[in-house]
């Protein structure tokens, strides 16, 4: 370039930059685009302009990258492993607009200890993309900053942070600069900086809102029981590039009508039913339920399954909801919208006129739902006012439908099921974020047809794993305890009501609640019976489940919002042969010792306990409680 050559625009140096594979600096400018002279003055402007645009940083020893690019050495953080076994890590501290960078730490020449998740490591990093660099560890530096939840008040000698987590310090001091703007009595999160013997300090990160807002409190929650709220990048890249599935290799159900009922605010739809007489003639019926195949998209080992797994389930608050699966997973591909193909687990159940399951089959299938309904605008179709929906479909859907649930009704009561009359309540959160209003949820038959159909398919699942050798994650409801059983009797007793001794069944409290309703005390009667009762949990040991007088179930219709159930999908697809995302063989063996492993996810780099690998619902030795992220019934405690 001689000296009358034009200095190179702004958009060719950036690209040069972006481009370069090493930090470069106005001398390497320069000689790249062959200036000389003043044209070097000329470029040492441009570079400032840039710089006062936000479009380039300054570097160490005069060299320049791009703005939000990371320097040659910098401070990162292991966030876990991807599917291919790379450490993935990210800047430890990030203050741009736009996403970190994903980092890959590669193993060092030096003699470092391999980090684990959580950790901070002094790293050497050059970049190999638009948004991704390698790294190599120089030294791991230990654990990283612990972000909390805490209070952020305003004292004469500065300001300090109550922490909302038991356990943890009393207080944080907080300097002038690490403020972040906290006004006294915000709610704020927080990361620890120093500790000592003194104070231990800590910086805001994000400023909540008044602890005077109502809405404050469920984030206080998932803060104090460290509920995960944040997905890798990895888990939602998977989940942005996931799309539709085809037919190939499934069972084509999209010529039968079925359709999801959900309550009216529901968001995911992953469950859809359809009846029809069946052929025989003798008043039997043919029952199709489909689930949202999960196991399609959340692969074992996989991104989407490891931060599945951490979570368990998805956690339920009046205000917001903490999911166990990504929007584009759990309210995309895995709901079975009206007129959309899904991917679906379907089972198809033969039932007699009295309701019992006399054979079924398990198919890998393309649906397509026929209707998105709503349990009120069923119900009022049953009871002769259907609307613009509901009327094309009555004769063909709806009637045989409830021709099934009365079938599958007669079979409950023969059986002797716990039905507690425990209305639920619904909880209306106002603009302001405080209670609106409080109100008993209405409870229909068309709840009830929902619920049996969903038992009657969990019951298929749990036989079909059994007749397989297959394991099974039961959802298990022992018999109350006999402590438990002598304090109901003593109570009970002085209400002038008599349960007996010896062994009892779920029948035998129906004439104790029968009469309560009758007498007028049926809440207080209701109360004491459900408070008797063991809970239900998830378990590879199967006691029965008491409260459904069952003797075998498990749980087959959720596996968006419980990682219990996707166990159940995955189960079954290995067993019947169904294709791939089945439960791997080495998840077969963990299970059947009692505790299964993320469906053969790699061990994180801090699991270091040697229970470190049980999911959140089964420990070693024990079944643990685990909570129900559908909505519940009557009966949740114990179903």
């Amino acid at each position: 370039m001689t000296a009358n050559t034009p200095v190179p625009t702004k958009r060719q140096i950036l690209d040069f930059i972006n481009e370069s594979p090493t930090p470069v600096g106005k001398r390497e400018i320069a000689r790249a685009f062959g200036m000389r002279g003043s044209d070097r003055i000329a470029l040492k402007s441009v570079l400032k302009e840039l710089q006062d645009e936000g479009l380039l940083d300054r570097g160490r020893k005069r060299q320049v990258r791009p703005a939000g690019a990371l320097p040659p050495v910098v401070i990162i953080e292991v966030v876990g492993i991807d599917s291919d076994g790379e450490v993935l890590c990210k800047p430890a501290r990030w203050d741009e607009e736009t996403p970190p960078p994903t980092i890959y730490l590669r193993p060092g020449r030096r003699r470092t200890p391999a980090p684990g998740k959580g950790d901070r490591v002094l790293a050497n990093v050059e970049r190999t993309g638009k948004n991704t660099y390698t790294a190599e560890a120089i030294r791991v530096l230990g654990a990283g900053p612990k972000v909390m939840l805490g209070i952020y008040e305003q004292r004469d000698h500065g300001g300090v942070i109550r922490p909302t987590t038991r356990g943890r310090a009393s207080e944080y001091s907080v300097a002038p600069e690490d403020r972040n703007g906290a006004e006294n009595g915000e709610v704020v999160t927080i990361e620890l900086l120093t500790r000592g013997r003194g104070a231990t300090r800590a910086r805001v990160v994000e400023r909540i809102g008044p602890i005077s807002d109502p809405r404050t409190y469920s984030l206080i929650a998932i803060s104090s029981r460290e509920i995960p709220t944040e997905f890798s990048p990895e888990s939602l890249a998977q989940a942005a590039a996931a799309g539709p599935i085809g037919v190939k290799g499934r069972t084509d159900l999209r010529d039968i009508p079925l359709v999801t009922i959900d309550g009216a605010d529901a968001r995911d739809y992953d469950d859809a039913v359809w009846a029809e007489p069946d052929a025989d003639g003798k008043g039997g019926w043919q029952i199709v339920v489909a689930i949202a195949d999960v196991a399609a998209y959340v692969k074992p080992g996989e991104a989407l399954d490891r931060d599945a797994y951490e979570r368990g389930t998805s956690v339920y608050f009046p205000d917001r909801v903490v999911p166990m699966l990504p929007e584009e997973i759990s309210n995309g591909w895995c709901s079975l919208l009206p007129d959309e193909d899904r991917p679906c687990l379907a089972v198809r159940m033969t039932i007699d006129k009295e309701g019992n399951l006399r054979k079924h089959v398990f198919m890998r299938g393309l649906m397509r739902s026929a209707a998105r309904l709503t349990y009120d605008q069923v119900q009022k179709a049953r009871d002769g006012y259907p609307d613009e929906m509901t009327a094309p479909l009555m004769e063909t859907v709806i009637e045989p439908l409830y021709g099934a649930y009365k079938a599958l009704t007669m079979a409950r009561e023969k059986r002797g099921t716990l039905d507690l009359d425990l209305p639920e309540l619904a909880i209306t959160i106002g603009e302001d974020g405080h209670v609106a209003h409080i109100s008993p949820s209405a409870r229909y038959d068309s709840h009830k047809l929902i619920e049996e159909f969903m038992i009657a398919a969990n019951v298929a699942a749990a036989e079909s794993l059994e007749a397989r050798g297959a394991p099974v994650m039961y959802r298990a409801h022992e018999t109350p305890s006999l402590e438990k059983l002598e304090a109901l009797r003593q109570s009970l007793a002085a209400l002038d009501y008599k349960l007996i001794k010896g062994a009892v069944r779920p029948i035998h409290f129906s004439g104790i609640l029968q009469r309560a309703a009758s007498d007028g005390n049926s809440k207080l009667v209701n109360d004491l019976v459900l408070r008797s009762q063991s809970k239900a949990v998830y378990s590879p040991d199967n006691p029965g489940h008491f409260g459904l007088a069952l003797q075998r179930y498990c749980h087959f219709t959720s596996p968006i919002r419980r990682y219990p159930d996707l166990l159940v999908h995955r189960a079954l697809i290995a067993a019947h042969k169904l294709g791939d995302g089945g439960l791997p063989a080495s998840g077969s063996r963990k299970w059947a010792k009692g505790c299964p492993s993320p469906s053969g996810a790699p061990k994180p780099p801090n699991a270091k306990r040697a229970n470190a690998m049980s999911p959140p619902f089964c420990r070693t030795g024990s079944a643990q409680n685990f909570p129900v992220a559908s909505a519940a019934s009557p009966a949740s405690a114990c179903s």
